[in-house]
Parts: C-alpha cells; structure tokens; sequence
C-alpha cells in the first residue's frame, strides 16, 4: 500500500520522514531565546526613547498643532517599523506577504524618517535641539524593532519547541 501512496507523488515530492525531517532542523536552526536581559534592555530603550521624545514636545516652545505633528510622526513611525518587522519576518519564515504590504510599510518607514527630518530642517528650534529629536526617535524606532523581535523568537519559541 506505501507503494501506491508513493507512485500518486510528484517525482520530487519529499516523503513523510523529510517533511518531519525538515520541520525539525527548522526549529533547531532556531533555538535561542532571547535573554530577559535583553528583552528588558529592549523595552528600556523604547521607553526612554519614546518618554524623552514626548518630554521634549512638551516642554518645546512650539504651537499645539507643531506638538501635534511631531507626536504623529513618532507614532507613525512606531507602528511603521513594527509592520516592517513584521513583514520581514513573516517572508523569512514562509509566511505569505503581499508585495503591496510589503512595499508599503518600506515606503511608510521612509516617509516617517523623510518627515521627521523635513520638520526638524523647517523648524525654528535651536540646532541641539534638533539633534535630540532625531537622536530620541532613531532610539525609539530601533527599540521598536527590537521589541517586536523579541516578542516574535519567544512566541515562535514557546509554540514550537514545546511541541
């Protein structure tokens, strides 16, 4: 009976202990949980890079609406990367992703930095000033990234290792 069962097969059609096989090394290839050590550095540096940033707005002598902009562009940017992330993770672990939705969480990553350096070239701040912003978001986009990656390895991991 195998022997039917193997002749329906496609001629390269990997069998049922390559598969298995296959499944494994995949899981093994990945086996390293992110130490909580990390994980806190991760969350630490979003928040002081969020938390800085959002000081800073507060604390700027700007008009409600500029406050405004640059506090959008900073969430804009947050869940851009995190959709970035996400996208290039899921290609990498052969989960489908369009190429529309790729391109445009590229294109929106972009769009949050070219904004950003747009509204800090324009504004009438002092020069460190500037830097702070730039620097404060650069942090929180980076721990972003960061956060979501974790976040995504112990997932994978407690789903898959447990098995």
């Amino acid at each position: 009976m195998e022997h039917v069962f193997n002749e329906k097969k496609p001629v390269n059609a990997p069998t049922f202990e390559e598969e298995v096989t296959k499944k494994s090394k995949k899981v093994e290839a990945f086996n390293c949980k992110p130490s909580p050590a990390f994980i806190g550095a991760s969350w630490t540096a979003l928040l002081i890079g969020m938390v800085s940033y959002c000081i800073g707005l507060w604390n700027v002598g700007m008009e409600l609406n500029e406050k405004g902009y640059y506090f959008t562009i900073l969430l804009f940017g947050l869940f851009s990367v995190v959709s970035v992330q996400k996208s290039v993770r899921d290609r990498v672990e052969g989960i489908q992703v369009t190429d529309m939705y790729y391109g445009i969480s590229w294109f929106t990553t972009i769009a949050s930095i070219v904004l950003l350096v747009i509204g800090l070239w324009n504004a009438d701040i002092e020069l460190s000033e500037k830097g702070f912003y730039g620097m404060s978001f650069t942090l929180a986009l980076f721990a972003a990234v960061a956060v979501q990656k974790n976040t995504r390895d112990v997932k994978f991991l407690d789903e898959n290792v447990a098995k």
